[in-house]
């Protein structure tokens, strides 16, 4: 009886944290909190590009996709102001990729502290890092009309092309 209720619980265990929108990071170092490095930026409650959302009131669900020509796809996503998404993210490539929601200059700032800061590991809700074909989620209230930037950090994606907009209207 033991195993079968072991792998019954290992089996619904990531269908639970899907559902919660969190994740594990995956750069291989200590989580956030290294010293000189503040996140606090990246995911403040009622900023202009959203906060964490409520994961039961998610009024649909995105699909996205991460790969290694360093795209996302889809890349422009419109959104009303106050919509709640359920990002459904899956890496298909065959190195770790990552969707980091935030404005234009924040991410350019943080993109530049990774570069500095090699092996980082993310625990933000407005980022996930995937490993090859790892699939993961994020749920986030996007809360002005405007447009809200999101990215993969990992040093040289960014820069190879790897950005998307959320057209919040």
């Amino acid at each position: 009886m033991k195993k079968p209720l072991s792998i019954l619980v290992l089996s619904i265990l990531p269908a639970f944290a899907l559902a919660a929108g969190n994740h594990a990071g995956g750069h291989g170092a200590p989580a956030h909190g290294m010293p000189g490095h503040d996140m606090s930026t990246m995911s403040k409650a009622s900023s202009p590009t959203g906060q964490p959302g409520d994961p039961a009131k998610v009024t649909r669900t995105v699909e996205l996709t991460m790969d290694d020509t360093m795209r996302f796809t889809p890349d422009e996503i419109q959104v009303s102001a106050g919509e709640t998404v359920r990002f459904f993210i899956k890496n298909t490539g065959k190195i770790p990729h990552e969707m980091v929601i935030g404005s234009l200059a924040e991410l350019k700032a943080h993109a530049a502290e990774m570069k500095k800061m090699s092996g980082m590991q993310h625990t933000e809700p407005n980022m996930i890092t995937l490993g090859p074909g790892k699939i993961g989620g994020l749920v986030w209230q996007f809360d002005q009309a405007g447009t809200v930037d999101f990215a993969c950090l990992i040093p040289g994606h960014m820069e190879a092309g790897m950005l998307g907009k959320v057209k919040v209207s």
